[in-house]
C-alpha cells in the first residue's frame, strides 16, 4: 500500500512539472529560455506591422534561443555590472515607461466621432465656397505688366506671353496655368483682384504683390470639391488625436514644479 502510494505521488509530481516545463522552447547550459519570449517577440514584430506567421516560429525560437547565449556569456564577463550598461539600461527604462503612459492616455481620451465631425465641419468651412481656375503672368515692374496687358488688347496669346515672360518658375512653362485654387491660396492683393473678374476676364491694370507684378486672368470658376467625411475620417482622427497627446505633455510640462 505505501509503495502504491509513493508511485502516485511521484507521478503527480510528473504531472505537475509538465505544464511548467512545456513553456520553455530551450534550456541554455541549465537556464530554462521561456516560451513568454518568443510571444514578446512576436507582438514586438506585430506592431511594427510584420504579423508572424507559422513558418516564423522557428526563426523567433533561434532568435531567443541566440539571445539567451550571447546575454550569458555578457554577463559571464561582467558587462552587465558596468556604467555603460546600467546607463543604457536607464534610458531604456525611461522610453519604455514614457511610451506606455502616452499609450494609456490616449487608451483612455480616445478621439470620438463627435469631435472628428466637429474639426470636418471647420474645415468645410475654411476651405469652402468657390475655387478660380486662374492663369498669371509675373514680371518685375509695373510698365511691363502694362505691355502685357497692352499686348493682349492687340490679340497676343496669354499663353505665350506667360511662356515667354512670366518670371514665376512654377506656372510659366504652362502658360501661366494655376490650376483650381480657393482665393484664400493666395497672397491678399492676388485675391482681391481675382474674386473682381468674371469668366474668361484678364485684369486691366498690373496686380502688385510681395512678388512682383501680375497680369491675371479667370478662366473657370465652380464650387469647391472638398473631400468627403469618411474619404479623411482616419486622417483626421490621428491629427487630433496627436493634438490632444501634445497638449497632454504641454499640461504635464507647466504643472510641473521645476526648481
Amino acid at each position: 500500500m505505501k509503495r502504491v502510494l509513493l508511485a502516485a505521488f511521484a507521478a503527480a509530481i510528473v504531472g505537475m512539472a509538465l505544464p511548467a516545463a512545456a513553456q520553455n522552447v530551450a534550456i541554455v547550459n541549465g537556464k530554462p529560455v521561456p516560451k513568454a519570449r518568443v510571444d514578446m517577440l512576436a507582438q514586438q514584430l506585430a506592431k511594427a506591422g510584420r504579423p508572424v506567421t507559422p513558418e516564423m516560429q522557428g526563426q523567433l525560437k533561434d532568435e531567443v534561443i541566440a539571445r539567451e547565449i550571447f546575454m550569458q556569456e555578457a554577463q559571464k564577463r561582467g558587462l552587465d555590472a558596468t556604467d555603460d550598461f546600467k546607463a543604457q539600461m536607464e534610458l531604456a527604462r525611461q522610453t519604455i515607461l514614457i511610451r506606455s503612459l502616452f499609450a494609456d492616455y490616449q487608451a483612455k481620451n480616445p478621439v470620438t466621432d463627435a469631435e472628428i465631425k466637429a474639426e470636418y465641419d471647420k474645415f468645410v468651412a475654411a476651405n469652402g465656397g468657390k475655387e478660380y481656375k486662374a492663369r498669371h503672368i509675373l514680371v518685375p515692374t509695373e510698365d511691363e505688366a502694362k505691355k502685357i496687358i497692352a499686348d493682349l488688347k492687340k490679340g497676343a496669346k496669354f499663353e505665350d506671353l506667360a511662356k515667354k515672360l512670366s518670371k514665376d518658375p512654377g506656372s510659366g512653362a504652362n502658360g501661366g496655368d494655376l490650376d483650381w485654387a480657393t482665393a484664400s491660396s493666395y497672397v491678399p492683393e492676388f485675391a482681391q483682384a481675382l474674386i473682381k473678374l468674371k469668366k474668361g476676364e484678364t485684369t486691366q491694370v498690373p496686380v502688385k504683390s510681395q512678388f512682383g507684378w501680375h497680369v491675371i486672368r479667370l478662366d473657370d470658376i465652380r464650387e469647391a470639391q472638398l473631400p468627403k467625411l469618411e474619404d479623411i475620417k482616419a486622417q483626421i482622427a490621428q491629427q487630433l488625436q496627436q493634438q490632444k497627446l501634445a497638449k497632454f505633455q504641454d499640461d504635464l510640462r507647466k504643472s510641473a514644479k521645476i526648481e
